[in-house]
C-alpha cells in the first residue's frame, strides 16, 4: 500500500493525479496550509525534517522530492511512461525532469516571493519576468506535435511538467503560450487528473 502525504494547494497534486493514472492502491494523508500564513502545518515535520509535501511511503520506505517519486512510482508501476533506456528520449526525459523542479521553479518562486514585498521588489520584477517569459516560452517550443512532451503519449515529464504549465497560464501566458494552453487544457480533462481533484480538495 502507497501512503500520500498530501498539502493542499501545492506541487503534491501532480503525485495524486499520476497515482490515479496509474491505477496503484493508495491512501491519502491530507494537511491544510495555514490560511492566513499559506504556510504547511507543523505536523509535517513529524514525518520529515523539512516538513514539505509531496512524500509517499512506499514499503516501510519514506520517499521526498517530487521528481523521484514520479521516477520511482512510474518505474514500479507505469514503465510505458519512462523511455527506454539508452535512448535520446530517455536523455530528453532526464533534462525535462530536473528542467521541471530546477530551472522551472526559480523564477516562479521568485514571483511569488518577491510579490510579497510590494514596492521593496519593484526592480527585481522585470528580471523575473524576463526569466518566466524565457522558461515558459522554451517549454511552448519543445511540446510535441502531440501534446505531449517527450514522448507521444502521457508520461513522466508531463507529469512534473504540469505544474509550470499551469503557473504559466494563472500568469496570463494563454495567448503567448498556446502549446502550454492546450496541454494544460488535454490534461485538465482526462479523467485521473478530475478525480486527483476532486479527492484532493475533499
Amino acid at each position: 500500500m502507497i501512503r500520500l502525504h498530501h498539502l493542499n494547494r501545492s506541487r503534491s497534486h501532480r503525485i495524486f493525479w499520476l497515482l490515479e493514472e496509474i491505477g496503484a492502491e493508495y491512501e491519502v494523508i491530507h494537511y491544510a496550509r495555514d490560511e492566513k500564513t499559506n504556510l504547511a502545518p507543523p505536523e509535517l515535520l513529524t514525518v520529515h525534517p523539512l516538513g514539505k509535501s509531496p512524500m509517499i511511503e512506499l514499503d516501510g520506505r519514506l520517499v521526498t522530492e517530487s521528481g523521484a517519486i514520479v521516477e520511482v512510482l512510474c518505474e514500479r508501476f507505469a514503465p510505458e511512461m519512462i523511455p527506454a533506456r539508452d535512448t535520446d528520449a530517455y536523455l530528453s526525459h532526464l533534462e525535462m525532469m530536473h528542467f521541471a523542479e530546477g530551472s522551472a521553479m526559480t523564477p516562479i518562486l521568485l514571483n511569488l516571493y518577491v510579490g510579497r514585498l510590494g514596492d521593496a521588489g519593484a526592480p527585481l520584477h522585470p528580471r523575473i519576468q524576463s526569466e518566466l517569459d524565457s522558461h515558459f516560452s522554451y517549454l511552448n517550443k519543445v511540446i510535441r506535435p502531440s501534446g505531449h512532451f517527450v514522448m507521444d503519449t502521457l508520461n513522466a515529464a508531463d507529469i512534473m511538467l504540469s505544474f509550470p504549465a499551469e503557473v504559466a497560464l494563472r500568469l496570463g501566458g494563454g495567448e503567448d503560450f498556446p502549446a502550454l494552453a492546450s496541454f494544460v487544457q488535454q490534461i485538465q480533462q482526462r479523467p485521473a487528473y478530475k478525480r486527483a481533484m476532486d479527492k484532493g480538495n475533499s
